[in-house]
């Protein structure tokens, strides 16, 4: 008896060694179409893109994401023909590089039938997408517009670091003016900072150069900020104004934390918006719930009171 169950089980384990390993195909394929680490934000939107998708796949083992990132427009839009065409998705999630190019690529991948999530940058025609989300971009410039007026009792000589042209740089300067409107608050000048470092650091050197006052300064992005910082420092004025900027950047939530006079405060928009809009679109699939609409976050103001709880010290941004 022994012998026959050695047997039954040597046969068993041999057949189950050569039964060949089924893959489980996926029903569902969803591309991401992102801007590539350009600047310290869409790094934290890379981050927080290949972290869903991991915990995505890991729980539904029937949906393959695929993630593109995009150093300019044009190469974006490339990436969404091979989505289409080579990859055959079902959805996209895609933060737009620019607002204006990518707009009739967007509109093509809708036309092919694909479920459309647009991020943060929306397009310039409205109803493309299924779902938009993103941060209230309006709010942030309000917030941040709010914060300035009432720190300069409603009167004094700014500057205005701008983003990149899209859509929501717009909603974001609309805000802003729409909050210091009907006070004694001048903007000297307002230009575009492209939310990079090294381009807010020469557009505040001009402004330096070019203003002999300057009480405060919307940086409107972290990333600006801190060229604005750096070019404030050298030219040795950092005593007479204090900078605003946003989105929740580690180095400049510190700063706030520690109470850098320079940079008392900051205003939040989240890189990790991109997972929000990734489970959401996940959603769509596997809920008997609609997903479709406006999924639209807050921005807070944050201040040394509440910095710890946006204080993140092992994230990339």
């Amino acid at each position: 008896m022994r012998t026959i169950k050695t047997t039954f089980a040597a046969l068993a384990t041999a057949a189950v060694m050569a039964t060949p390993t089924v893959a489980i195909a996926a029903d569902y394929t969803i591309g991401v179409s992102i801007p590539a680490a350009t600047h310290g934000w869409t790094g934290g939107v890379n981050f927080h893109a290949e972290q869903a998708k991991q915990r995505l796949e890991a729980a539904h083992p029937n949906i393959a994401i695929t993630i593109s990132t995009a150093s300019n427009p044009g190469e974006q839009a490339n990436d969404l023909e091979d989505l289409v065409s080579q990859r055959n998705i079902d959805a996209l999630v895609v933060l737009p590089f620019e607002s204006g190019p990518l707009t009739d690529p967007v509109r093509r991948v809708k036309d092919a039938g694909v479920f459309v999530t647009v991020v943060d940058r929306g397009l310039e025609q409205e109803g493309i997408e299924d779902l938009y989300v993103a941060g209230n971009n309006h709010e942030m410039g309000r917030v941040s517009g709010e914060y300035i007026r009432d720190r300069l009792d409603g009167q004094g000589d700014i500057v205005v670091l701008r983003g990149i042209p899209t859509v929501i740089d717009d909603e974001r300067v609309q805000g802003f003016q729409e909050a210091i409107e009907g006070s004694e608050i001048n903007i000297l000048d307002m230009q575009h900072a492209n939310w990079n470092r090294d381009d807010g650091f020469e557009v505040m050197q001009d402004y330096l150069a070019r203003f002999d006052r300057i009480d405060a300064v919307w940086a409107q992005d972290d990333d600006i900020a801190l060229g604005v910082i750096e070019a404030v420092r050298q030219a040795e004025r950092e005593d007479e104004l204090f900078i605003v900027g946003g989105a929740g950047m580690k180095d400049i939530i510190k700063r706030v934390m520690e109470g850098d006079e320079l940079v008392p405060v900051d205003v939040l928009y989240p890189p990790a918006m991109i997972a929000t809009a990734m489970d959401l679109t996940v959603q769509h699939f596997t809920s008997n719930g609609p997903v479709t609409g406006q999924y639209i976050l807050g921005s807070p103001l944050i201040t040394q009171e509440n910095a710890e709880q946006y204080y993140f010290p092992d994230s990339p941004f």
